[in-house]
């Protein structure tokens, strides 16, 4: 008898633990419950505020939360090997200096081919330089065949093209002589810019030949050999290309490899040594 009063008295103390354990768990349970509900509810109510009067803060977050989903994304990125990730310009396109051909005109596209075939450069480049010199030319009562031909012998299309004494860009305009000339464009670094370098370059050529009174003669004031008896056959090697160029434009075959007359021209810094006029380029 006594050990089954025992067995009961322990299981009535069992009984009562675990009724306490229950209890305080279940209290716990519903302490919980309800700071969790009350922290969303007061997430809701603060998020409706926050939402409705004050849309400036609302922005903030937004941005702040995406630039953090960027990171981790492009962290991500990096971490698998690609190192482009974060670098994307989706308006790159736009800063390049290229046009497709085939929106060109007929006698521009046969140009286009024909000058990517001699000076082994991308076509798309060169058709943006043939469609502003046609352009250009127009609005200077230039032949645009003239304007690509000085840029043919001056730098061969390669749009960072320097010379000894500073000439810069596709059509080699000396930068410091020209520095106010470039200031519509935001200064002498647009001398890097292929079009603006024409375009600079192409008011430069119209001067030497209205001062000049003549194309041959203004070439020889462009490459700053007005006062030297010759100017190394420069005027007739950028009038030979720009012949070419005619007949080409023309429909007319012209082999690319098809040699310029005259020699080469003489380097700028030589006709200052020799004593000759500064080049106005």
């Amino acid at each position: 008898m006594r050990a089954i009063e025992l067995t009961r008295q322990a299981w009535r103390a069992s009984s009562r633990a675990a009724g306490v354990f229950a209890r305080d768990v279940g209290h716990g349970l519903l302490e919980v419950s309800h700071n969790t509900l009350a922290l969303v509810g007061l997430a809701a109510v603060a998020a409706a505020l926050f939402a409705t009067g004050r849309p400036e803060l609302r922005q903030q977050v937004e941005v702040l939360a995406l630039e953090w989903l960027q990171d981790r994304h492009e962290q991500r990125a990096l971490a698998s090997g690609n190192v482009l990730a974060g670098l994307g310009e989706s308006d790159a396109v736009a800063r390049a200096t290229a046009a497709n051909p085939e929106r060109l005109s007929k006698e521009q596209a046969a140009v286009v081919q024909w000058l990517a075939r001699r000076y082994r450069v991308a076509p798309e480049p060169v058709a943006a330089l043939v469609q502003e010199a046609w352009a250009i030319g127009e609005r200077a009562r230039l032949e645009p065949t003239l304007i690509l031909a000085v840029i043919a012998i001056e730098s061969s299309f390669n749009p960072f093209a320097q010379s000894p004494v500073g000439a810069q860009g596709l059509m080699q305009v000396m930068t410091r002589v020209h520095d106010e000339k470039y200031s519509p464009f935001g200064g002498t670094h647009a001398a890097f810019d292929p079009i603006t370098n024409l375009r600079v370059g192409v008011q430069v050529l119209k001067d030497c030949i209205a001062r000049a009174g003549g194309v041959a003669e203004g070439l020889r004031h462009y490459v700053g050999a007005a006062l030297l008896e010759s100017d190394g056959g420069y005027a007739t090697r950028v009038l030979a290309e720009q012949a070419h160029l005619r007949a080409v434009a023309e429909g007319r075959r012209v082999p690319p490899t098809v040699p310029n007359s005259g020699s080469p021209a003489p380097e700028k810094v030589a006709a200052l040594q020799l004593g000759g006029e500064p080049s106005t380029r």
